[in-house]
């Protein structure tokens, strides 16, 4: 394999981190954001978020990635390529992360929020600072994992022409007539990045967990 066909599997792996990176961004906050819906039973909004729940979980990547980047024109909405995998990540992520959160605050301890309660702490103030503390601390594990199956699924927005690590290998081996090597070297980056997520997850495990004990 010659260097300019390593750099394009190299500039794919740059499109793959940085929509993955984004979708993460983006899909964390609102998973925790539509699990908070649900788990305070909002009327209207909390059986709207399990529809958009069950409907994303069902719905494969590559379906929705095409439904964004052709559905949206059609109802005056444009939209690049690009942002079109962003908002595909971020949309899936969030279905499955709002299970994750949700699960997590269902196990919470009520002790601990009427406790807080009883102190006259108000309900934002008492997530803040005694729900969400503990709540990212038992989720993360669960977070890091569906962080590598999003990166892992990311290959479904080469299907609008987003140049990521999958797409430039089969481009490169369609050149070449030789699609082994590039598929290898793409399988090993996408090994990398899984390792890099698992490897912050641990630290992170390790650095909180020195300090809870220390505390």
């Amino acid at each position: 394999m010659t260097l300019n066909a390593f750099l394009s599997l190299l500039n794919g792996a740059g499109v793959t981190i940085s929509v993955s990176l984004a979708g993460i961004a983006l899909g964390v906050p609102f998973g925790l954001a539509l699990a908070l819906l649900r788990w305070q039973r909002v009327p209207l909004l909390a059986p709207l978020a399990t529809v958009y729940v069950s409907l994303l979980r069902s719905t494969p990547a590559v379906t929705l990635c095409l439904l964004i980047f052709f559905a949206l024109p059609v109802i005056g909405i444009e939209i690049d390529a690009l942002s079109a995998a962003v908002a595909t990540l971020a949309l899936n992520t969030a279905a499955f992360n709002c299970e994750i959160w949700r699960s997590g605050l269902m196990n919470f301890s009520r002790d601990q929020i009427e406790a807080a309660r009883t102190f006259g702490m108000s309900g934002p103030l008492t997530f803040r600072r005694i729900i969400f503390p503990q709540l990212w601390r038992t989720c993360l594990p669960s977070l890091v994992n569906e962080m590598t199956l999003l990166i892992k699924s990311s290959t479904a927005i080469a299907v609008i022409g987003v140049a990521e690590i999958t797409r430039a290998a089969i481009r490169i081996g369609a050149q070449t007539y030789d699609p082994l090597p590039p598929m290898l070297v793409a399988t090993g980056i996408y090994i990398v990045l899984v390792l890099v997520f698992v490897g912050l997850q641990r630290f992170t495990e390790r650095v909180y967990g020195h300090a809870g004990g220390a505390a």
